[in-house]
């Protein structure tokens, strides 16, 4: 693309001529920088994009995008914005020719819950004949192909990229998570959101190169609703920080509920359990009608992800009888999600890797009564050392059996850190260790019995595992079905 083409009518400073330059990529990491890019200097909490320019020089690009002026020899280009953040997101979906224009987005923030619900929400959409695409902690998913992503909200190069990609492949619509650092850091500004889906706020991601408080965490998430052309808010009405979320805004707003009187309410609230999988039915009230909804998740919370699913589609002119239909066989990868594997038994797989969500997770589960709550998890090697002591004793606490394993061991040995573990772990209780995450994957399989709930944690969606800063594959549903096929076919 012709670079004054890319830049015509953008308000920025100009230093040096860029007549005949034709842009062939937009680049903000220097080492991948080649001839005929145009380099961004974004700044960051640790390193500087502006220090790297004169790498991307000496590699061959001659145009870039600046807060400041650069010192690099007269034949480059320089484009000084205020905020090259912002500049990177606006001439991305120049580069990419406006792609989001083209399709209905729908956004989905909050604290918990915001995979589950963009995921039933594009899932809803697929089965009632609409091409919806997703975007978020699960990577991007267009049709059967699938692309794993750094963040929950790629940066804008790549979000519009994969805008592009939906757009050229026949997709009319996306659900998409979008986090409060993809809102401040002006991923997805320019972006002309159709809906917009509250789910909730808690204290989360405050700290060292994230948001310095509470507050600066909810003003950020409540941009979102007063994006320019929001056509529509889905919020809950159960959550206390609602109304501060959507005060002064100027979309159409839609409520959820459980408890508070909203335009989708659930009540007759009802776990329900067969022969392999587990999860939750409520009746849905919306204008005046009843539908009866069962979602393949367990726990009030999935009722919630559920309701602002179906409030979601609904305005894309699904009924919430159809998604009700297809609720009844969705299940979110890596999110309390079920595999049917072996008669008898349940097998859950769940992102749950800090106390917390264990606690959540095994909590749950419990209430199920299975004849043995299994629970299997491992601790992160690095970092995060805090957690070993919150798994450890979540597991000793809420499950009859623990195997204790590894997660991404990276720069440590699986079994140093289960030796941590073990430290905190509650030794009276009925536990093993196996350090390899594989075997340990599939002696759960083997001594699982007939009523037990079998939770896999800490891995979810995740289809590796870190050794030494290496990726790794690993896919532990596969390896689940691997060796329940093996335990139904005995050699």
């Amino acid at each position: 693309m012709d670079i004054n083409k890319l830049f015509e009518n953008y308000p920025c400073g100009r230093i040096g001529t860029a007549d005949g330059y034709d842009v062939t990529a937009l680049e903000y990491d220097s080492r991948k920088v080649r001839p005929g890019c145009l380099f961004f200097c974004l700044p960051g909490a640790r390193m500087d994009g502006h220090d790297f320019a004169p790498q991307a020089y000496e590699f061959g690009c001659r145009a870039f995008v600046a807060e400041r002026t650069l010192s690099l020899p007269a034949d480059a280009v320089q484009f000084l914005v205020p905020d090259a953040r912002e500049a990177l997101a606006r001439l991305s979906a120049r580069f990419y020719g406006n792609p989001a224009d083209e399709l209905t987005i729908i956004a989905v923030t909050g604290t918990k819950g915001k995979t589950t619900t963009a995921i039933l929400t594009s899932e809803i959409l697929n089965a009632c004949g609409i091409r919806c695409a997703y975007i978020g902690t699960n990577g991007v998913m267009i049709g059967d192909d699938r692309f794993e992503t750094v963040n929950s909200t790629p940066e804008s190069r790549e979000l519009h990229r994969f805008f592009a990609m939906m757009r050229e492949r026949g997709f009319t619509h996306v659900a998409m998570e979008v986090s409060s650092q993809a809102l401040d850091h002006h991923r997805v500004d320019g972006i002309r959101f159709d809906t917009a889906i509250f789910t909730n706020l808690s204290p989360d991601h405050i700290g060292e190169g994230e948001h310095a408080s509470f507050e600066e965490y909810r003003d950020a998430k409540r941009k979102l609703f007063h994006t320019p052309g929001l056509g529509h808010i889905v919020a809950n009405a159960d959550d206390p920080y609602s109304a501060a979320m959507t005060e002064g805004a100027e979309a159409e707003i839609l409520t959820y509920g459980i408890e508070n009187p909203a335009d989708y309410c659930a009540d007759e609230i009802a776990g329900y359990r067969d022969e392999t999988s587990l999860g939750i039915e409520f009746t849905l009230h919306e204008g005046g009608r009843r539908t009866r909804v069962r979602l393949r998740q367990p726990g009030e919370f999935s009722v919630y992800n559920g309701l602002a699913a179906i409030a979601a589609a609904s305005l894309c002119g699904i009924a919430p009888e159809r998604a009700a239909l297809a609720l009844r066989t969705i299940s979110v990868r890596g999110r309390m999600e079920i595999v049917d594997a072996l008669p008898g038994i349940t097998f859950v797989i769940d992102y749950a890797h800090n106390g917390v969500s264990l606690t959540h997770a095994l909590t749950v589960l419990r209430a199920y009564q299975p004849k043995r709550l299994i629970c299997l998890f491992g601790c992160i090697g690095g970092r995060t050392f805090l957690r070993r002591r919150e798994l450890a004793e979540a597991a000793g606490k809420l499950a009859d059996f623990t195997i204790i394993t590894s997660d991404n061991p990276d720069i440590e040995e699986p079994e140093v850190i289960i030796e941590d573990v073990l430290n905190y772990f509650d030794r009276s209780k009925l536990y093993t260790t196996i350090p390899d995450r594989e075997e340990a994957v599939r002696f759960a399989v083997r001594i699982a019995r007939e009523g037990d709930i079998v939770l896999f944690a800490g891995k979810g969606h995740e289809t590796y595992q870190i050794v030494w800063g290496e990726k790794v594959p690993f896919c532990e549903k596969a390896i689940l079905l691997d060796e329940a096929e093996k335990v139904l076919t005995p050699v």
